[in-house]
């Protein structure tokens, strides 16, 4: 089903944003890219003027200073703001919750039981955990359904979600690694290709040119992986041949400990999340 088909199917809602920073840019500018929502069905809140701004430019939508503006107007709700502050936004929202609302959950580490606590107990919450690339239509997220959500409101979500990545649903208490591994993990896939650039460098290539290698090398094993769903173990076996170039360039990773750097990485950031969920 394309994008336009599913818009008429399932007569969109209108969304509103309360956050207008990066991630809720993001995830705004690929629903309208992918012709799942048109600007004028987006509204989004920031205190910030600058946030509204680089928001509208980068949408096309409308914003507004004043939270209360987005309950008022739209069907969903998506949560966009920092952790530290959801306390305050839900406190500022509950009196206005009725059953037409939505609300999508996209602060790290806050769970549905404070959610629930904040908007009470028949509001209907979807928590999910997206990540940047959502803004070129690679978005990787994980979603679960709050006790009052029906099978619809996690079908609306699915169905959002897959407009920018993919989404997979899973269990509340595995939010917290989705954070740490695909929340966090643009980071350090920068930081990856970055290095292998350095390297590029080092060994002579142009910099612009050492970029855009190692840039799209990541993406072509991405591909492989999730396109032949073949284990990333065999195909790295694949192109290891015996005393060849990979296989020294991987015992030099292994040296380096790489595996075990990228494992304490989605440690740290899970371990990280939870506090903030607990704070």
């Amino acid at each position: 089903m394309n994008s336009s088909t599913l818009h008429t199917a399932i007569n969109m809602p209108t969304i509103g944003f309360l956050g207008a920073g990066k991630m809720a840019t993001a995830l705004a500018k690929g629903l309208i890219d992918a012709g799942f929502a048109r600007a004028e069905d987006i509204l989004a809140s920031d205190v910030v003027s600058v946030a509204r701004e680089q928001f509208e430019a980068a949408t096309g939508a409308r914003t507004t200073s004043n939270g209360s503006d987005v309950l008022a107007a739209c069907d969903v709700i998506c949560l966009a703001v920092k952790p530290q502050v959801i306390p305050q936004v839900l406190q500022s929202l509950r009196s206005g919750v009725d059953a037409r609302h939505l609300f999508v959950s996209i602060a790290a580490g806050i769970s549905l039981a404070r959610l629930t606590e904040g908007l009470g107990a028949t509001a209907r919450i979807v928590r999910v955990m997206p990540n940047t690339p959502a803004l070129v239509g690679a978005g990787a997220s994980g979603f679960t359904l709050g006790g009052a959500a029906t099978e619809d409101d996690g079908q609306l979500v699915r169905e959002l979600l897959q407009t920018v990545g993919i989404a997979i649903e899973v269990p509340e208490r595995l939010l917290d690694a989705v954070t740490g591994l695909s929340g966090s993990g643009p980071a350090y896939g920068f930081q990856i290709i970055e290095a292998l650039s350095d390297g590029g460098v080092r060994m002579g290539l142009p910099r612009d040119v050492a970029t855009q290698l190692a840039a799209q090398t990541l993406l072509g094993a991405a591909r492989m992986v999730l396109e032949t769903g073949i284990h990333p173990g065999a195909l790295k076996d694949a192109v290891t041949s015996p005393a060849g170039t990979t296989i020294a360039g991987l015992h030099a990773l292994e040296q380096g400990c790489l595996r075990a750097a990228l494992m304490n990485a989605v440690q740290a950031a899970t371990q990280r999340s939870i506090e903030l969920g607990s704070a």
